[in-house]
């Protein structure tokens, strides 16, 4: 019989500690993942199919881009996953996808950061106070207990400042800053959630041993930090066929020359099989740049499937 799973209800299935773990079994057992199909319907109007499958499950991701939603009081992008039985075809899961989305994009990068980040990580910067900021922040001080500062940094100082209170009343030890350099040079990791256009973060307020965690950046056009950020960094994404086909923060240097494919040193499925190296020292800048891949909603599917039953 179909179940269907509230907003609510999937964050509630999806604690951090599982779902990364859920997500390293995934990445280090791989999965058929075409490339998401986008269909222009008009308008404006966009629809895109994201669908994966394994020998144990199948599933699709449908999100909606509806520009003209903002008129009509809803939000402009809406998301629903199915999840399927393999075998049969049979739906098993209706799932509200936009709270998969920011679950499993949250667990990814704190994920990588299990591979890349010091492992006395203690200041945590979130840069942008949106929707998914929040999220990457739980993920982040959930999977380290050591982060004792958290740092809140948008563009405008109330967004900032409603975040940071949101997560103190999660129990997170969260304050707004105002000035971003600042920020970045006291902060252990980066967490950039943003829409930007061009980049927020400069290299030259680095630190050594930095860890970047880019998952805002969606398309070419998109950068979050600028060329020497990515020039000082060692570079890491979650799949190379996706992070080199859409991640401007990647694409854009490539393109230029400034860097080349060899660069980019490894992917999530690498890492976590261990063929290939993380952090290397304590002074190494990592970076990780994430576009999303629907391997992670599947295993996250499966994962809130499987604690409903």
């Amino acid at each position: 019989m179909l179940k269907v799973y509230s907003a609510d209800e999937v964050h509630a299935a999806l604690p951090w500690h599982a779902l990364v773990d859920a997500l390293a079994k995934a990445f280090a057992a791989g999965a058929n993942v075409p490339l998401r199909h986008a269909h222009q319907l008009g308008a404006g109007d966009t629809l895109l199919l994201m669908p994966a499958w394994s020998p144990s499950a199948l599933g699709v991701k449908l999100v909606t881009v509806m520009p003209q939603n903002a008129a009509r009081g809803v939000a402009s992008v809406q998301a629903t996953y199915i999840l399927l039985d393999r075998s049969s075809g049979e739906a098993i899961a209706l799932l509200d996808g936009e709270a998969l989305t920011l679950r499993r994009t949250a667990a990814a990068s704190a994920l990588a950061a299990r591979y890349l980040a010091r492992a006395d990580s203690r200041t945590l910067l979130l840069v942008g106070s949106g929707r998914l900021a929040g999220w990457m922040a739980r993920a982040h001080v959930a999977m380290r207990p050591a982060i004792d500062r958290v740092l809140v940094w948008g563009r405008e100082r109330q967004s900032s400042e409603t975040l940071a209170e949101a997560l103190r009343a999660d129990g997170l030890p969260a304050q707004a800053v105002s000035d971003l350099a600042v920020a970045v040079r006291s902060a252990d990791i980066v967490t950039c959630a943003t829409t930007a256009t061009e980049p927020v973060v400069q290299g030259a307020w680095l630190a050594p041993g930095t860890h970047l965690d880019l998952v805002g950046g969606f398309r070419r056009d998109m950068r979050e930090v600028d060329d020497q950020s990515v020039l000082t960094a060692t570079l890491f994404v979650d799949t190379f066929e996706g992070a080199l086909a859409e991640a401007g923060d990647l694409v854009q240097p490539l393109a230029a020359g400034l860097i080349v494919r060899e660069q980019v040193m490894g992917d999530l499925a690498g890492l976590v099989r261990g063929t290939d190296k993380g952090r290397s020292s304590p002074e190494q800048i990592t970076l990780f740049k994430s576009v999303g891949t629907a391997l992670e909603d599947l295993a996250a599917a499966q994962l809130v499937a499987g604690a409903g039953r």
